[in-house]
């Protein structure tokens, strides 16, 4: 989804897992409003390939996440079939995983890259019953 600067934030969301959007590439700064008592989950980079595209993508994948300037900790997903998708077709990349946000502003920053592509985001997120 491109969303420039956070409005489409809520869009399709889920009621177990608040999903944040990364970029097709480049930098981009959102405010979001997100419920509290939902864990949220993002992006650092990610794609759809082959396993074997997959696999060229995470050898150089590296990225970093800071939540109200404290490092969260990505995760390697190596594949996972992705069912609309013609068969063989795998999302992999690095994400990171967090609890629910307490009420109140929070600052969320994270960026990564893969061989030549790359990305960055910063979030203003406003935590707030639904």
């Amino acid at each position: 989804m491109d969303d420039r600067d956070g409005r489409l934030c809520g869009k399709n969301q889920p009621t177990d897992v608040w999903f944040l959007a990364g970029t097709h590439g480049g930098p981009a700064k959102r405010s979001c409003r997100v419920p509290t008592g939902v864990p949220m989950a993002f992006p650092l980079v990610n794609q759809i390939a082959s396993k074997s595209g997959c696999d060229a993508f995470l050898a150089t994948a590296k990225g970093t996440a800071t939540l109200d300037g404290k490092a969260l900790e990505p995760e390697r997903l190596t594949g996972t079939p992705v069912k609309e998708m013609r068969s063989g077709s795998l999302a992999c990349g690095l994400w990171v995983q967090t609890g629910p946000l307490s009420a109140g502003t929070h600052t969320l920053r994270f960026e990564g890259s893969a061989g030549s592509f790359s990305t960055s985001v910063d979030y203003r997120l406003e935590a707030a019953s639904r």
